[in-house]
Formats: C-alpha cells, structure tokens, sequence
C-alpha cells in the first residue's frame, strides 16, 4: 500500500495522519497483507471516495477490482442510489469481495461481474460517471480507448499504479510489457483532446482525468 519511490518519511507522515478505518476495511487490509493482494490502500481509498463525492458520481465501473477494497470505498462515497459495477477475472476475488459487501451493508448497490474487465465494460450499457482503472498493466492503454467512450461528458477516468514503482520515468527494459503498457497510457491520457487529467504522485501515481 505504500510508495516505492516517495521518502520513507514522508510515506510514515502521510499513513499516520490517516483515521482509523472500520472493521471491514481494516479486515480487508489485513487479507491482503497476508495473501500479497494488491490494494489501493486508504490513501488512494479516500482520494477515490473523496472524488465521487466531488464529482456527484453515481454510475461507477471498477476495471480489476480484486478483494472489492477500492469497489467499497466508491460505493461507499456514491451512496444508497449509486450503481456500481465490480469487475475481475477471478471468481474467488468476487466471493470474497461479495462477503465484504454485506458485511459493509452495501451489496445493494454493487453488481459483481467476473470476467475480462474491458470485455466487460465494453459490454456494459449506457455510460459512466466515473471509471476506475486498475487491470493488468499491459492492459492499460486498451483499457483507455474503451473507457474513454464509455464515459459521459464530465465523467471522470481514474487510473491506479500510473507511476508504476518509478518505473514509468525509465525506459523501459526488453520485454517488460508493463511498464510499457503504463508509460503508453500515460502519454494517450496527456495528448488526448478530449480529456483534462492530472497525475497525482500518491502511493504508486494516480491519474485523475475529466472528459471534456
């Protein structure tokens, strides 16, 4: 859940000023700590729910949801009426997601989908008020020409792991699709015409775009 490349110091600041989470989150953190599955963390969490809040989104797509952390702090944030879609290729992921749902009194609000995340959303009809990235990374730039148009005007792209443990700012080594697949979206994210984003050096870089 921390930062590969910001300062150890500032990395124990920044956690240390960060409330205490509930009893699900906390469970949930603890799991992927054991099991080494990667989450968002609090600090992206709240940045994710703080987002939706701002925004007014209710329609939410998550691409690569994993154990449902992130998923529960955007349904969390989008409210009783939000329409949010989880998505990840592994069905254990989704029961287990799916448990912390009803534990967080939130399953109502939350279709679980498993599958091909841009498969998927390709498939999902109408369009979104915020779409949250977070695939394998090779995926990425994929992952962006579909989210793109199936995001409504003033909508909002979110993308986790845009930095990529620094990596992004290198050249990338033979064969290494991923940081490939990062440093490609990053650049589709900043020439686009159609898009406002922003790249926030939080965690592991999260990029936050506006559909004009």
């Amino acid at each position: 859940m921390r930062s590969a490349f910001t300062s150890e110091a500032v990395e124990r600041y920044l956690y240390a000023l960060l409330p205490r989470r509930d009893a699900v989150l906390a469970e949930m953190e603890a799991y992927a700590a054991r099991h080494d599955v990667p989450i968002v963390g609090p600090a992206v969490g709240r940045l994710l729910a703080l987002l939706v809040r701002i925004s007014g989104a209710r329609r939410i797509f998550e691409m690569g949801s994993a154990i449902g952390y992130s998923t529960l702090w955007l349904a969390r944030a989008a409210g009783p009426r939000a329409e949010v879609y989880y998505s990840d290729g592994d069905p254990e992921n989704a029961r287990r997601a799916r448990r912390s749902f009803e534990q967080a009194g939130v399953a109502g609000r939350i279709s679980i989908l498993t599958g091909d995340s841009l498969a998927l959303l390709r498939k999902a009809p109408g369009r979104f008020d915020l779409i949250f990235c977070d695939v394998d990374k090779h995926q990425y730039p994929a992952a962006f020409r579909i989210a793109v148009r199936k995001l409504r005007r003033g909508g909002l792209l979110v993308a986790d792991n845009t930095l990529w443990f620094g990596r992004a700012a290198r050249k990338a080594r033979p064969g290494d699709r991923d940081t490939r697949g990062i440093q490609k979206f990053n650049r589709l994210l900043y020439s686009s015409t159609s898009l406002f984003p922003v790249l926030i050096p939080l965690r592991d870089g999260v990029a936050v775009a506006r559909k004009k």
